[in-house]
């Protein structure tokens, strides 16, 4: 039995738009580090979100039970925060084809914005890791600028972006 690679498995997937003679070569996450925000945000809400439930309930006051309900709503509220924060992260990705860059970044539940670049249109493609978290992580971005000039497409916090830069330039020097 063989392991399949990772590449094996976006060979095998299909996206919407995606032409009758388009193969996928390579589909990427953002490195997780990305949700990192929200979810500090969401550790130093909680205590204060559970503060006046302790207190009531350490003291038996009569308004225990709005504490109960205040702490209700303040985790729901804190899942769904986190829920919208994974969502955009599990459906934004990059998708490498044989014909085409694509980036697509959902935003929230009901927002995505779709960027994508022919591969002839290509010139250059570069990568940078900036600080010691990136470096200990293996995450950084990917810059690929165009034949064109026109403003360079970013590719952030991509998770091993050698790697990336190799498979993108390997695929640009099988179509020319």
């Amino acid at each position: 039995m063989t392991k399949e690679t990772k590449q094996d498995r976006a060979r095998s997937k299909r996206f919407a738009g995606q032409q009758d003679d388009e193969q996928v070569i390579l589909v990427e996450r953002q490195h997780p580090v990305v949700m990192r925000r929200q979810l500090i945000f969401g550790l130093i809400i909680l205590p204060v979100v559970m503060l006046p439930w302790a207190y009531a309930t350490g003291n038996g006051y009569d308004w225990v039970l709005y504490t109960y309900w205040l702490l209700l709503v303040g985790i729901l509220v804190l899942s769904f925060y986190w829920l919208r924060t994974w969502v955009g992260w599990y459906y934004s990705v990059y998708v490498l084809s044989n014909t085409r860059l694509m980036i697509v970044k959902q935003h929230g539940f009901f927002g995505r914005a779709v960027n994508e670049l022919a591969l002839s249109n290509i010139q250059n493609v570069n990568y940078k890791i900036r600080g010691a978290q990136a470096s200990m992580l293996g995450f950084g971005d990917v810059t690929v600028e165009t034949l064109s000039g026109s403003k360079p497409l970013r590719l952030k916090f991509v998770h091993k972006p050698a790697k990336m830069q190799q498979a993108i330039l390997e695929v640009v020097r099988r179509t020319t």
